[in-house]
């Protein structure tokens, strides 16, 4: 994360202050909402004083979000009853373990590897290139309770 700049260049972007900011609030907070990335930014904004980010605009963010996944900076995931999730893509083949409780995700290794079920009985004709798996569950705390 020091050089975001020459990061973002050879993935074909511009160096923006938002595209950075996003990617600062993503290191500090993975799987953020785009609510969440959004507060960090603007806290980050806050904090820096005036000659900071300007304000980022929710579509902005969208946007911004958008051009980081589609590059393969950024990844996002959708556990069933959440909203989006975003993280920063190291390209490492981990799941998440979700809470079902207080929705909380955390990283976790992958067991075997590599990609799991990327040879389905059937393909339909697909050509598969990722697979992701969800570990749902309750977190210690939760549990605890």
């Amino acid at each position: 994360m020091d050089d975001l700049t020459a990061l973002l260049r050879e993935k074909g972007l511009r160096s923006t202050p938002h595209r950075r900011a996003v990617l600062h609030a993503l290191a500090d907070r993975p799987h953020s909402t785009a609510v969440e990335v959004a507060e960090v930014v603007a806290q980050a904004g806050a904090a820096a004083g005036p000659s900071a980010v300007s304000e980022l605009s929710r579509q902005g963010l969208y946007n911004v979000l958008e051009d980081l996944r589609r590059v393969g900076l950024v990844r996002s995931i959708e556990p069933a009853g959440s909203a989006t999730r975003f993280e920063l893509q190291h390209g490492d083949n981990h799941h998440h373990l979700v809470c079902r409780v207080c929705g909380r995700v955390r990283d976790v290794p992958c067991a075997v590897g590599a990609a799991p079920c990327l040879a389905p009985a059937h393909q339909e004709g697909f050509e598969i290139d990722e697979a992701e798996l969800v570990f749902w569950g309750r977190c210690a705390e939760c549990a605890a309770r």
